[in-house]
């Protein structure tokens, strides 16, 4: 538009991003949390991720951001160690404001999911993550792309799986029979939905060592931490929470128990 130069990637992310919070106001009530508390984590996150994501970008390469700044901190940078440390900032004011790990966990799971699917989209618009080369009818032309020919839409693919994992949760929240149980299964089934998808996308040539690619491992990773989430999560608390968070109990971020609705 002129001189101004609107990134796809960066609309669709922001768009997304709209998009979870504003399902996370609908969630919230489902664990019994407070909608208004669960808004400001979910900004604090992505404002943390953001801020994160730069400060890294300058450590780790002073001299180019001396040189170019405004280049620099246009560049997407939102890798692995800074999603790390954000997540332990998200810690930290979720623990500061006493909301429930495991509720929020569970009221941001299908959350995830939509904006994974925003973000697939993105990808797809965009042309990277581009799929494996394919005969099948519904191949597609990815941009810029004059070697491959046609491949698989793995990009919506993706996206169909985490729209499908998102209703999912949604049907599962209310009926949870323990906190932690909706975010470990979106773990646990999101990690094996990108590890088989992993198998459909052109390989990322990092270190030729690794038996997998870097996603993959990743999905790994989170589908044993979903296993290790599951088989810990306390089950003191375990009947469906929906309907009940202010029964028996002063505080209305709390779940009544079994006895208290009895």
């Amino acid at each position: 538009m002129g001189n101004v130069h609107l990134p796809v990637y960066g609309i669709f992310a922001a768009l997304g991003l709209i998009a979870a919070l504003w399902l996370s106001q609908r969630t919230a009530p489902m664990v019994g949390l407070d909608p208004e508390k669960l808004w400001d984590a979910g900004v604090f996150a992505v404002i943390a991720a953001f801020i994160v994501s730069r400060l890294l970008l300058v450590v780790f390469d002073l001299k180019a951001f001396l040189a170019y700044p405004l280049l620099v901190l246009a560049l997407p940078s939102l890798t692995y160690g800074g999603m790390i440390l954000t997540g332990l900032l998200v810690w930290g004011w979720l623990t500061r404001k006493r909301l429930p790990i495991l509720d929020t966990l569970d009221a941001w799971a299908p959350c995830a999911a939509l904006l994974s699917a925003v973000l697939s989209v993105a990808h797809f618009v965009e042309g990277t993550d581009a799929g494996m080369p394919t005969r099948l009818p519904w191949g597609v032309l990815t941009p810029g792309d004059s070697v491959l020919g046609r491949v698989h839409p793995v990009q919506l693919y993706a996206a169909a799986a985490a729209l499908a994992l998102g209703a999912a949760l949604m049907y599962r929240l209310p009926r949870r029979r323990f906190s932690g149980e909706p975010a470990s299964l979106a773990l646990i089934i999101g990690g094996t939905l990108a590890f088989l998808l992993g198998m459909l996308q052109q390989p990322i040539d990092v270190v030729d060592t690794l038996p997998l690619d870097p996603g993959q491992i990743i999905a790994l990773a989170s589908m044993l931490a979903g296993a290790i989430l599951y088989a810990q999560a306390p089950r003191y608390n375990g009947c469906p929470t929906s309907g009940f968070s202010d029964v028996g109990s002063t505080n209305p971020g709390r779940a009544a128990t079994l006895e208290e609705v009895q």
